[in-house]
C-alpha cells in the first residue's frame, strides 16, 4: 500500500506533445519531446501500436515529470506519461478540458 506520504512525492502535470519520432532500434516505441510550460523534455513512450504521429501531435497528456531519467534503447526518458490499457486497446490519460500546461494534477 502506498501512503499519502508516498503520493505526494509524485508530480505529475499537464504536459503538450510537440514533436514524435519513431524510436530508431523499437517497434512499439516513440521519442517524444514534451513541453511542461517550464521546459521541454524527451520522453519514450510504448504506444506507437495505439496512436500515429498525427494524433499525438499538440495533444495534451498528464505526465510524470520527477521521474529519474532513463535510458531506453539507447534513447533518454525524462518522464513517463500515463495511458490505460485493457484487452481493445490503449488510452491516454488527459484533462477533459484547455488546461495550462504545468498545472499540476491533485
Amino acid at each position: 500500500m502506498a501512503s499519502m506520504d508516498d503520493f505526494k512525492k509524485i508530480e505529475l502535470v499537464v504536459a503538450q506533445i510537440k514533436e514524435v519520432k519513431e524510436h530508431p532500434n523499437a517497434d512499439r516505441l516513440y521519442v517524444l519531446q514534451v513541453d511542461t510550460g517550464k521546459d521541454v523534455r524527451q520522453i519514450v513512450a510504448g504506444i506507437r501500436k495505439a496512436y500515429t504521429p498525427q494524433q499525438l501531435i499538440n495533444r495534451r497528456i498528464i505526465l510524470l515529470a520527477n521521474m529519474d531519467p532513463a535510458v531506453i534503447r539507447g534513447e533518454t526518458s525524462n518522464g513517463m506519461l500515463l495511458a490505460a490499457s485493457d484487452a481493445d486497446g490503449m488510452s491516454l490519460l488527459a484533462p477533459d478540458k484547455e488546461m495550462a500546461l504545468g498545472s499540476i494534477v491533485k
